[in-house]
C-alpha cells in the first residue's frame, strides 16, 4: 500500500516559470487525503526555502521541510560518511547552505572531499583547482548528472557537464547524489521514516525520475507532462530496461487514479 509520495518538479509540476495545468490540484488533493509526499529535485542551485518559494509564486502550495534537493541530499550523505569533513564547493547558493548547515568545513586547502552542482561561474581556473584536489585524494562528489537544463531562452549546460569536464580531467567516476541515482530517494524515504514499498515516485522523466524511483524500490508513476511522451516512451523503455508501474496522460488522470485509491483504501479500511 502506498503511503506516501515522492514528486518531481520540472516537468512533472511546470515548466521552468509556468505551472502545468493540474499541478495546483494535485497538491490540494494530496493534501485532503493527508497522504505525506515531498518535492525531490535534482536542483542544486535552489535553497530547500527558493525551491519552496518558486512554487507557491505558481501557485502550488509548499514549505521548505517538503523539498529535498540534490544539494542538501549530498550535503548529508558525506556528513554521515564522515562528519565535519573538510570540502571544497563548486555550486551556487543551495549547495553552500547545505554544506554548511550539515556541519561540514568548506575549505580550498586539502579537502577530502569535492562537492559539485551546478555553477554558472565555472572557469578554468576552477577545473584546475578541482583536478589538484580529487588527484591529491579527494573524493568527487556530484549533486546530479543532468547534461542540459531548460531555461527560459533556451538549453544550458547542467551539473553533469561540468561534472563530465572534471572526470575527464581527473579520471575519476564520481559519486551521483541526485536522480537516476538512489541516493537522494532513499534520503528522501528515510525523511518520510518509511520503507521504500511504501512509497511511491511521480515524475516525468524515464531516464531520472522512473529509474531513481525503480532502483530505490519504489512504485513508479509516470506522467506524460514533459520529457516522456507517448511517442518517445518506449525508446526511454528500451534505453532503461524500465517499465514504469502506471503511467498517466496528465496530471488530471494521476488526480482521478490517486482518488480511486483513497476510496478504495477508505472502504478497507
Amino acid at each position: 500500500m502506498i503511503k506516501a509520495y515522492l514528486i518531481d518538479l520540472d516537468g512533472t509540476l511546470y515548466h521552468g516559470r509556468h505551472r502545468i495545468d493540474g499541478a495546483d490540484k494535485l497538491i490540494q488533493t494530496l493534501n485532503e487525503q493527508a497522504v505525506p509526499y515531498l518535492f525531490v529535485t535534482n536542483n542544486s542551485s535552489r535553497t530547500p526555502q527558493g525551491v519552496a518559494d518558486h512554487l507557491n509564486e505558481m501557485g502550488i502550495p509548499a514549505e521548505a521541510s517538503q523539498v529535498c534537493t540534490s544539494a542538501v541530499s549530498a550535503a548529508e550523505y558525506v556528513a554521515e560518511e564522515s562528519p565535519g569533513a573538510r570540502v571544497a564547493c563548486i555550486g551556487e547558493a543551495g549547495l553552500l547552505q547545505a554544506i554548511d548547515e550539515a556541519g561540514l568545513q568548506r575549505t580550498e586547502e586539502k579537502p577530502e572531499y569535492v562537492i559539485q552542482g551546478i555553477d554558472r561561474e565555472f572557469s578554468y581556473q576552477k577545473l584546475t583547482k578541482a583536478l589538484r584536489w580529487i588527484n591529491d585524494g579527494a573524493k568527487s562528489i556530484l549533486t546530479n548528472p543532468d547534461l542540459q537544463l531548460p531555461s527560459d531562452d533556451g538549453l544550458t549546460p547542467g551539473a553533469g557537464t561540468i561534472g563530465a569536464a572534471i572526470e575527464a580531467a581527473t579520471g575519476v567516476s564520481p559519486t551521483v547524489i541526485g536522480k537516476p541515482s538512489s541516493i537522494i530517494m532513499k534520503s528522501a524515504i528515510d525523511r518520510l521514516n518509511l520503507r521504500a514499498d511504501e512509497v511511491a515516485v511521480i515524475g516525468d522523466n524515464m531516464r531520472t525520475d522512473i529509474a531513481a524511483g525503480a532502483a530505490a524500490g519504489c512504485e513508479t508513476l509516470l506522467v506524460l507532462t514533459g520529457v516522456t511522451t507517448k511517442e518517445n516512451m518506449d525508446t526511454h523503455i528500451s534505453a532503461t530496461k524500465i517499465r514504469p508501474d502506471h503511467v498517466f496522460d496528465d496530471l488530471h488522470k494521476l488526480i482521478e487514479w490517486l482518488s480511486q485509491q483513497a476510496s478504495q483504501a477508505s472502504k478497507k479500511g
